[in-house]
């Protein structure tokens, strides 16, 4: 990504890309990265994510960084006498799917290391899977707390060493936002709403667990189907309850419509989600009664990052027809997370998968500067960023209003 900067690299850069595209490859989900002599040994990054359905904008998104990622990393010969190559696949953000995508990409011997899930609900499926085949995990957007520190809050235990992530957690975004609506907003009376789902629950519990403690009130706690369509009966409860807010534990394809049909009811308080909202879908869903929505999202704004900037450019220059999205910068570091681990791993092995458990070590030790800032990780394969923002829709589009670290 730190390419691109003079004509010969951009040319080269197109010729690398055509390359790629006139080689064959072995389903549609799978892309070979550019610039990789034909004698190399090959090494796979798979990634997976929500190609088709909702969420698809968030994991193609995804994708696309990591591709990029694995194009520079063959460009510069990062890794040299070896290709990376891209291995994509769909788990339409369901647990079964994704379980079956981890299974495919474990059976293939050239697959080293895997960046992935969005959804925290898929991610507990997909470990259990990658771990056993000693294939690392680095996921740019599971925030569920449990994946790395167990479901015993008070005596956290790592259920996998082979997983890590560049994003925060749960239990950091939840009270983060709590803070924001109780000491920036004032408001001390609200309800939420969760999916049911891991990570809507996990994080409505965090922020109710802080704005108690902040000294508010939830005056109303209430839960909905993951493919409901009409929240007329929730909205009725909630509006009786009379709250300031509504905190949303979910993602967009429901937080949506759901702002929309508060407000249309007359229950007009600002809708609060996490990243899960967080996309311009949810506001051409909530429609034109959303500004004062509120959404928080890991990290600072990539585009006001000094550090993403060529992450960004590069991004543009690729030509991709999706946008990064949320969680691209994550998805780029998570790759070049696992790029900088083979360096060591690969250095000396015949192939791929005889080198898997040594890139889980290195990976536990990865220590750069990437798109989204430091990048490493702590014992539990956390991310030891605690970095988030608050975005406000404003005009109909999402604008950052405050940013900072949780301490």
């Amino acid at each position: 990504m730190r390419k691109h900067r003079l004509a010969v690299a951009g040319a080269a850069f197109i010729a690398l890309s055509l390359t790629a595209t006139a080689c064959g490859t072995r389903s549609d989900n799978t892309n070979a990265g550019t610039g990789g002599a034909t004698q190399d040994k090959t090494a796979k990054i798979g990634v997976i994510a929500p190609l088709t359905g909702d969420l698809a904008p968030l994991g193609l998104g995804i994708k696309n960084s990591v591709d990029l990622a694995v194009k520079q990393a063959n460009q510069n010969h990062t890794i040299p006498g070896w290709t990376l190559e891209l291995d994509a696949q769909d788990d339409q953000a369901t647990p079964a799917t994704g379980q079956n995508a981890a299974t495919t990409l474990a059976g293939d011997d050239d697959v080293i290391g895997v960046v992935g899930t969005l959804n925290s609900s898929v991610a507990q499926t997909v470990q259990p899977v990658l771990n056993n085949a000693k294939i690392v995990e680095v996921s740019p957007a599971n925030t569920g707390v449990a994946l790395t520190k167990g479901e015993d809050a008070a005596n956290p235990k790592r259920p996998y060493a082979n997983y890590f992530r560049t994003c925060t957690t749960d239990d950091i975004q939840g009270p983060f936002a709590a803070r924001y609506l109780f000491q920036d907003k004032g408001l001390k009376q609200v309800a939420t709403i969760n999916d049911k789902k891991t990570y809507g629950a996990g994080l409505v519990a965090s922020f109710e667990t802080e704005f108690k403690k902040l000294g508010g009130k939830i005056v109303s706690h209430q839960t909905i189907n993951p493919d409901d369509t009409n929240f007329s009966p929730v909205i009725s409860k909630v509006q009786g309850a009379h709250p300031q807010a509504i905190y949303y534990g979910g993602e967009y394809p429901q937080a949506g419509p759901l702002s929309n049909q508060a407000k249309s009811a007359g229950l007009d308080v600002p809708v609060m989600g996490g990243d899960g909202i967080y996309d311009p879908a949810y506001i051409k869903q909530a429609g034109s009664k959303s500004d004062g929505d509120l959404a928080t999202s890991v990290g600072a704004p990539a585009d006001t990052l000094p550090s993403a900037k060529s992450f960004v450019d590069a991004y543009a220059k690729a030509g991709y027809k999706d946008p990064y999205a949320a969680y691209g910068a994550y998805s780029y570091d998570a790759a070049n997370a696992i790029i900088n681990a083979l360096k060591t791993s690969l250095a000396s092995a015949d192939d791929a998968k005889s080198a898997r458990q040594a890139t889980i070590d290195a990976v536990g030790k990865v220590d750069f500067d990437g798109a989204t800032g430091h990048v490493s990780f702590d014992q539990y394969g956390d991310a030891t960023s605690r970095v988030l923002t608050v975005y406000a829709v404003k005009g109909g589009q999402w604008a950052a209003v405050k940013t900072g670290e949780f301490k």
